[in-house]
């Protein structure tokens, strides 16, 4: 007898033997080109996912190592100017006491983007080999990846306000950094690696 406490077992349009469309949802048989309501091109799995996810994951990774060895701001108040890193400014908040600040840098500029880099890997290794991992805490990891997303740029958009709003000639001006054009490449690279993983992968190591 079934364990009548045991969650029923997911069936995908996969194990069906039908195939969906990821544009609009629309559920079509095998053997269609393109989706009947938004001419989509149909694919039952994108064979070529993980080559991209791991291909644009490793360029955010080389990218975000300038971007924290490199000064993010160059900041000329009488004709002198110093360099603050992403890590040098959080440094720099804290013993000012804006304790408040130096936490959203650091968990913006340091913690979301290693932990994007992780849970990405993460979710290509799991898919790949198979790690013991629901099906449902994958796509939450994976939800969770493509919220945190929006907010990546966050030091990139203080960079360029800062830069546009203290512009006073010699007596103050606060220019980007080469960090700040390293830090939005690798904001962009790993969101185009997210957006290239599968989802319906996640699914199917569950049913194999």
């Amino acid at each position: 007898m079934e364990d009548a406490g045991a969650p029923a077992p997911i069936l995908t349009a996969k194990a069906a033997g039908l195939v969906g469309c990821t544009q609009c949802g629309r559920v079509h048989r095998p053997g269609v080109a393109r989706c009947t309501r938004c001419g989509a091109r149909l694919q039952s799995r994108d064979s070529t996912s993980l080559q991209r996810v791991w291909a644009w994951l490793f360029a955010g990774l080389v990218v975000y190592i300038p971007a924290n060895l490199y000064p993010m701001l160059l900041t000329t108040i009488l004709g002198k100017t110093s360099e603050s890193t992403i890590f040098g400014g959080v440094v720099e908040l804290v013993h000012h006491g804006s304790y408040g600040v130096a936490g959203i840098v650091f968990v913006a500029s340091i913690v979301i983007p290693i932990s994007k880099f992780i849970a990405i890997a993460y979710l290509a290794l799991s898919v790949q080999h198979q790690v013991a991992m629901s099906a449902h805490r994958r796509h939450q990891l994976y939800e969770a990846v493509e919220f945190i997303g929006r907010w990546s740029m966050i030091d990139v958009f203080v960079v360029a306000i800062l830069s546009s709003l203290v512009q006073l000639d010699f007596a103050a001006s606060i220019n980007p950094g080469i960090a700040a054009v390293s830090f939005a490449l690798s904001v962009a690279f790993t969101m185009i690696s997210a957006q290239s993983f599968d989802s319906r992968l996640i699914w199917d190591v569950d049913g194999e």
